[in-house]
Formats: C-alpha cells, sequence, structure tokens
C-alpha cells in the first residue's frame, strides 16, 4: 500500500471515530443527527418531490352545496354549517377588580436568555421555551426543554399544552395558555413584565429544499413600539430583537386562533388572572375565540378565510360540539381548495400537523374514512419519515372503528416508536386488544 492510500485510510478511520465518539455526546449527537437527516432530505426531495397535499372530505357534498372562495360565496355554507350551538357550559368567572392600566407608547423587556433552533430539528419550540424561562431565572437551555418535550429527534411538533406541561411539572414556575389573544392584551402583558410566547404560521426558507413553505413557528415577544407599529420578538430562526410589524404578527397569528403561552412564577398569578379578564376562564376563550372565526369568515378573504374556519372548528371541537366543527372543517377545507393555487401558501396543510383538531370532529361524529384519509395525507406530506404520533393515534381509532384492527395496531406501534409511552397511544392498545409491538 503506497504512502497516499494510507494517508487517505488513517484520515477516513478518523472520521468515522469523531463520528461515533461524537453520538456519545449528546450535545454533538443532536448535531449530527439533524444534518444526515437534512442530507437524506435533500437527496430524497431531489428524487421524489412531495406534491401539494389538499383534502376534500368525503361528505362534503352533503353539507355544503357550493365551495366556498370568500366573502361572496359564503351565505350558503354559513347557514349551514353554522347552525349548531356549543353544549359545553361556561363557569361563572370571578375576575379580580383592578384600576384601568395605561399602556405605554413603547415598552421592552430584559433579562432573559436567548436561544436560536440553529443546528438541531425543529427546535423552535424548545428553544422559546427556554427563553421564557430564562426571564424568571431558570438556569436550564434548550436541550433541557427538548430532551423532555421531543421525545424523538425528529419529532415535527410540540404543541402549547406539552410546554406548559413541562414548565408546570418540571420547574418551580408555572404556565398557562389561551385562545383569542388580542394586539392590546399582548401589549399589557408585556408592560407588565410578563413576556409573552405565541405560535404562529409563517412562510420560512427550508434549510433541505430551499423553498419558502409555510409551517408554524413559535416566537417570544418582549417589547413593542407604536412608533414603528411593530413588536420586538427573540426569534430563534432569525435573531434576537427581531422586529415584526403589527401588521404581519396578526396575519400570521391567526393562523394559531391567537394563542399564547405565559410563564410566570405562582406569586404573581393573581396579577396575571387581573389582566387576562375574561381570558382567565379557558371555555369563555374558546367561545370568544369561536365568535371572532365567525367574524372572520366574512371579513377575510385568501387564504385567511380557510384559517378562519379553521380555528371556527378548532373552538368548537373544545366546546365539544363536534359536529358544528366537522361542518366548519368541511367549509375550511372545501374553501382552500376552490382558491387559486398561487394564492395558497405552499404546504399551509401543515396546520394539522399542529393543531390536531379535525380529527376530533370527524371521529367523534363517525366520519371514520375521513379520519383516515386526512391522517393519510398529512402524513404523506412529511417528505421523511412521518413523525406524527397524533396522526397515526387517530388513524389508528379509525381503523379500529372499521374493524381493520391489525392497520390500527400496527399504526398505534408506530406512533409509540415516534413518541414513547405516549398515553393516548398505551391506552387505545390496552382498550383495543393485546398486541405486541416489534
Amino acid at each position: 500500500m503506497n504512502h497516499k492510500k494510507r494517508t487517505v485510510l488513517m484520515v477516513f478511520g478518523f472520521l468515522v471515530l469523531v463520528l461515533i465518539v461524537g453520538f456519545l455526546i449528546p450535545g454533538i449527537r443532536e448535531r449530527i443527527i439533524w444534518r444526515v437527516d437534512r442530507l437524506y432530505l435533500s437527496v430524497l426531495y431531489a428524487i421524489n418531490p412531495p406534491e401539494e397535499v389538499l383534502f376534500v372530505p368525503n361528505q362534503t357534498a352533503q353539507t355544503i352545496s357550493t365551495p366556498v372562495g370568500g366573502a361572496a360565496d359564503l351565505p350558503t355554507a354559513i347557514a349551514i354549517a353554522m347552525d349548531s350551538t356549543p353544549t359545553a357550559k361556561v363557569n361563572e368567572l370571578v375576575i379580580p377588580t383592578v384600576q384601568p392600566t395605561i399602556i405605554p407608547a413603547q415598552y421592552k423587556t430584559s433579562g432573559f436568555k436567548y436561544f436560536d433552533q440553529h443546528g438541531l430539528w425543529n427546535y423552535c419550540a424548545p428553544a422559546n421555551l427556554a427563553m421564557a424561562l430564562s426571564y424568571w431565572g431558570w438556569t436550564g437551555d434548550r436541550l433541557d426543554v427538548g430532551h423532555s418535550v421531543k421525545p424523538n429527534d425528529n419529532d415535527m411538533n410540540v404543541m402549547p399544552y406539552e410546554l406548559a406541561d413541562f414548565v408546570n411539572s418540571e420547574t418551580p414556575y408555572r404556565a398557562i395558555v389561551r385562545v383569542a389573544g388580542t394586539m392590546d392584551l399582548l401589549k399589557q402583558l408585556i408592560a407588565a413584565d410578563f413576556p409573552v410566547v405565541v405560535e404562529k404560521g409563517t412562510v420560512i426558507r427550508e434549510t433541505n429544499t430551499g423553498q419558502n413553505t409555510w409551517m408554524g413557528h413559535y416566537s417570544y415577544l418582549t417589547g413593542y413600539d407604536d412608533a414603528k407599529q411593530a413588536f420586538i420578538s427573540q426569534d430563534s430562526y432569525y435573531s434576537a430583537d427581531y422586529e415584526v410589524p403589527y401588521a404581519l404578527m396578526m396575519e400570521e397569528w391567526q393562523a394559531f386562533n391567537y394563542v399564547f403561552l405565559v410563564v410566570y412564577p405562582q406569586e404573581r398569578s393573581m396579577e396575571l388572572m387581573s389582566i387576562l379578564g375574561e381570558l382567565q376562564n379557558e371555555n369563555r376563550g374558546y367561545q370568544i375565540a369561536l365568535e371572532r372565526a365567525t367574524d372572520e369568515i366574512t371579513s377575510e378573504t385568501g387564504v385567511q378565510v380557510f384559517f378562519a374556519w379553521y380555528n371556527r372548528g378548532s373552538s368548537l371541537v373544545k366546546l365539544q360540539d363536534y359536529s358544528g366543527a366537522a361542518q366548519a372543517f368541511d367549509s375550511a377545507f372545501v374553501a382552500l381548495a376552490a382558491m387559486p393555487e398561487a394564492s395558497i401558501p405552499k404546504k399551509v396543510m401543515r396546520i394539522v400537523w399542529y393543531e390536531t383538531s379535525p380529527y376530533f370532529a370527524y371521529y367523534y361524529t363517525s366520519r371514520y374514512t375521513d379520519v383516515i384519509n386526512l391522517s393519510t395525507q398529512v402524513m404523506e406530506m412529511a417528505s421523511s419519515v412521518p413523525y406524527l404520533e397524533e396522526s397515526f393515534y387517530w388513524r389508528a381509532l379509525a381503523r379500529f372503528a372499521l374493524g381493520q384492527n391489525e392497520d390500527a395496531a400496527s399504526d398505534l406501534c408506530k406512533s409509540l416508536e415516534y413518541h414513547p409511552d405516549f398515553s393516548p397511544s398505551v391506552a387505545a392498545l390496552n382498550s383495543f386488544g393485546v398486541y405486541t409491538c416489534p
């Protein structure tokens, strides 16, 4: 063997050794996995680029007589899809009496640690929650959050309730999640030194495809400036002190029913409740969100109409009106399918990754085929392995309902492979029979 070949083999062996050692060190291991996965996705996308997926429910023709594309097309659909009333009862509120607070024209908090999400796969949620916790003195980092809320390195989504559960169970602080937030409420919270985490839909350039596509994104808001008409966000994707115009913030926030999360110390809970007002009651929040979505259906245009219908359906699910929710989701998906392709953000159907209420609505109205079709299309939209435990879970329930027991058990096992000990899947396996996952 000549000297040149021996040198090449030595270098190759050294790189293999570095790779093996790297996998044994958690912080380096995540970065290696992320980069390998990105390379795999790039090759996969080049060979077989995923097509845009738009879902049309099987039962649409029975509930909506004409496609819904905008305000001018809505009267018939509204009359049909809005004929039900939420059945959940709302408890009476006991709101602390406080003096009205004048919101300053600008405000900016400090004292938090900035974390980005780069070098790790879909680490937006852990990075933002770590920032929110650091404001109150928590000394952990994004990996401490991620190892708890992302049981799989490639988990595609962390829901707001999962972030709140982490805070409430694994830190000395408290967290609350509410929908139906407003611009004024965000300012009130920030000005009272309660920085806010919001979830919104935005268009971001994907690292693996180079495409500008729609996705869910968390943002930690720590200030605002009326003169600039902008919020100051600690954006884990872009940068610290990243300014977001008010108008853009509200447009993107609508996609997630104006949801927000506040982390706070227990001793400030009464102060926070007084600022939240009616929203201190979760059910009342969903009623307000329902009313807002209903108004937006006729006042918005384009893809915002889709999100308005979707928010209406999500709120009705929380209020346990599954029939009304199913009709709202029918309207949402038909409205989207009727829109010109150029007006629809690429991959907007990812909304079902993050907000799974359509599964509840269709399943609890016995529309099992729609559950299966929707979950399958949503998972196929993932260009790599679909790390979507919720979609596998709901498809399994629908398959069990249709007697497809073996396929259902396989889905539940796949759900547990991607999210070990995912309690709904564990319970379902125990309920529907004894199956042993490979």
